[in-house]
């Protein structure tokens, strides 16, 4: 991830809206397992995507995370139920204990609660309970749990994602892509029947998850490590922990991902912190001045956080006073996966220029805030792409004068 020298790039979050095509084919290969002629749909599909990227204004593409199978058009968990696929040691949990189970925590002994207990669900009850609140679709699969030692079965997967997006961006004449992969900390938020404690499994979904991350890398891709975790779980710990008890709870997160990453090159990696995709009303998220620290000690070269929401686009501010280390950049969401509403460019290109003035323009890179697949309508993605790419271009012309 080199810095800018002529204007500012542009990517994305990563996951982009899937064909109907894709969806139904997706679908029929959870029963039926992969055939030839879905690894050509899926190929085709990727080859689409990235000359779509490119026709947009994006500098850095990727393969719209078609590699991890979403067969409903609206699916705000491909990202992470993706590597259950790729992983040996998992069972279907019929109990559910990651999302069911209440867990109350203690100062200086926090641990998360099911997930339908977190606190901003808690208090938007009424309106999460309404399925015509347009807040949240959990979606109804099973999800796994850890009983025996974590390996790593995705070699083929993820040859599948570097083959395809490689496909893609020959075809389209585009130098950069980057790969999406899930961090440790998010892995294992799954029950654990196995590992003795928190940390042994954690840093087990570290040591299986590097393969995957090893392969992006030797392929002379990017990886993006899509780590939620690092801020979502304050949401998911009740009642609210002190700052300092979740920064200790996190920074074990922290180590196992730089452990993952270790000895990789730092300029092939950027780190995607969110709050979580979902549309709800995020009232109980840690503003992002408690995290950046943090954030800023995982070992990438580019870090993609929200920035163009309405519960963190304010934040923008906190790189007045915080030092981006030499050579490293941002990758700030200036558009935003959370509504309906495409932005108008001129807005885009001034959300860009205020990091500018802070950052200096070589060291931005223009995003969205999250993934728009499976997030909102195709015709909307395409056309947020859209602005993100004519924003870009009118913010440069003014950066480059």
């Amino acid at each position: 991830m080199s810095l800018n020298t002529t204007h500012i790039r542009t990517s994305h979050a990563g996951s982009l809206p899937r064909t109907p095509a894709l969806l139904a084919a997706n679908k029929v290969k959870e029963a039926d397992g992969a055939t030839a002629e879905f690894e050509l749909l899926l190929q085709e599909s990727v080859v689409d995507v990235v000359a779509r990227q490119q026709a947009a204004g994006i500098d850095i593409v990727n393969d719209g995370e078609f590699g991890h199978a979403m067969s409903t058009a609206v699916d705000y968990g491909a990202w992470w139920s993706y590597s259950f696929a790729r992983m040996g040691g998992l069972e279907l949990d019929a109990d559910q204990k990651w999302a069911l189970d209440p867990v109350e925590s203690t100062p200086g002994n926090i641990a998360l609660t099911g997930f339908v207990h977190r606190r901003d669900r808690t208090i938007f009850a009424e309106a999460y309970n309404d399925p015509a609140s347009g807040i949240f679709s959990a979606g109804a699969k099973l999800f796994p749990k850890c009983t025996g030692p974590l390996t790593y079965t995705g070699h083929d997967a993820v040859a599948s994602d570097i083959k395809n997006l490689t496909t893609g961006m020959a075809r389209a004449g585009v130098e950069e892509g980057f790969v999406a992969a899930l961090s440790p900390g998010s892995a294992s938020r799954i029950s654990n029947e196995h590992y003795a404690t928190e940390e042994e499994f954690i840093y087990a979904c570290a040591d299986v998850l590097r393969e995957e991350y090893t392969a992006v890398i030797n392929a002379g891709l990017t990886l993006q490590i899509d780590d939620p975790s690092i801020a979502e779980n304050w949401d998911q710990i009740t009642p609210a922990p002190s700052i300092e008890d979740y920064l200790k709870f996190t920074q074990i997160r922290v180590e196992a991902l730089n452990y993952a990453l270790r000895g990789l090159p730092q300029d092939q990696i950027r780190f995607h912190l969110c709050w979580g995709s979902w549309h709800g009303p995020h009232t109980t998220d840690l503003p992002f001045p408690e995290l950046v620290d943090t954030m800023l000690n995982i070992n990438a070269g580019s870090y993609s956080f929200e920035a163009a929401n309405v519960r963190h686009e304010h934040e923008w501010k906190i790189w007045q006073d915080t030092k981006l280390p030499e050579g490293k950049s941002i990758v700030p969401g200036v558009v935003s996966h959370a509504t309906n509403v495409v932005e108008h460019p001129q807005l885009v290109a001034d959300r860009i220029e205020r990091f500018a003035s802070v950052v200096g323009r070589e060291s931005i890179i223009a995003s969205t805030d999250c993934g728009l697949g499976g997030r909102v309508h195709p015709q909307i993605a395409a056309a947020k792409l859209a602005a993100l790419g004519e924003g870009a271009a009118l913010a440069s012309s003014r950066l480059w004068k």
